[in-house]
């Protein structure tokens, strides 16, 4: 009995060290395979990660930034571009740009009254500013009064034409009375045009003047070639 009672008793042993050794053998799988899970769902998060690079996401998002800005620039470049083509946001005048031709409304008049040749009228011109425009090769267009009492040609043949811009001046000569008696009317302004077709006529003071027959020379760059001859006509 007792051996048989040991025998059992080593069996029972032996039993449960197996059952042991087997749990501590499962024990030991149990982290492999929970490291192994965590690895796989640290490679899973990295992925996920790594995703929205991987899609281009963020720099589409960048990228569509930097056109929205590249676009906006553009159209700035445009307005600074067409602003400078345009006269520089429109010059004095109504004209926009360099090397028209040139209209009443692009320039400022003056007038005096000269006593040279029994008496005339100067008449100066110079581009407003921002301006360069082109005096044509063309009498001037004056008239006096709501009756458009017009000036005859001074000279036989028209000048050159001539560039404005600056302090650049041209000048043109009106003898405002060409005949003998007292005949005439009295104005106190001239109405200048750049050639019959200008679309916008300035007017000019000159002080009391007596109209009759008038007459007026080519414009000239010099005040001293702008004096008109008497044109008396008798």
């Amino acid at each position: 009995m007792n051996r048989t009672y040991t025998a059992r008793i080593r069996r029972v042993a032996l039993t449960a060290a197996a059952g042991v050794a087997l749990a501590a053998s499962l024990t030991a799988c149990g982290p492999d395979d929970a490291e192994g899970a965590g690895s796989g769902g640290g490679s899973a998060a990295s992925a996920g990660a790594d995703a929205p690079s991987a899609s281009g996401a963020p720099d589409a998002g960048s990228g569509s930034g930097k056109s929205a800005g590249s676009s906006s620039n553009g159209g700035a470049s445009a307005q600074e571009s067409a602003s400078a083509s345009g006269g520089k946001s429109a010059p004095s005048g109504d004209k926009k740009g360099y090397g028209q031709a040139c209209g009443a409304n692009d320039l400022k008049f003056s007038a005096r009254s000269e006593t040279q040749a029994g008496g005339y009228i100067l008449l100066s011109a110079r581009a407003k500013p921002g301006i360069t425009c082109t005096i044509p090769s063309a009498l001037p267009s004056i008239s006096f009064g709501s009756k458009g009492i017009e000036a005859g040609p001074a000279e036989q043949s028209v000048g050159p034409a001539v560039k404005l811009s600056g302090a650049k001046t041209v000048y043109a000569g009106v003898n405002p009375k060409t005949t003998n008696g007292d005949n005439g009317v009295e104005f106190t302004s001239l109405i200048v045009a750049i050639g019959g077709s200008d679309p916008n006529p300035a007017s000019v003071s000159t002080g009391a003047v007596t109209i009759d027959r008038p007459i007026v020379t080519n414009w000239h760059t010099a005040p001293g070639d702008a004096v008109p001859g008497d044109g008396t006509d008798n």
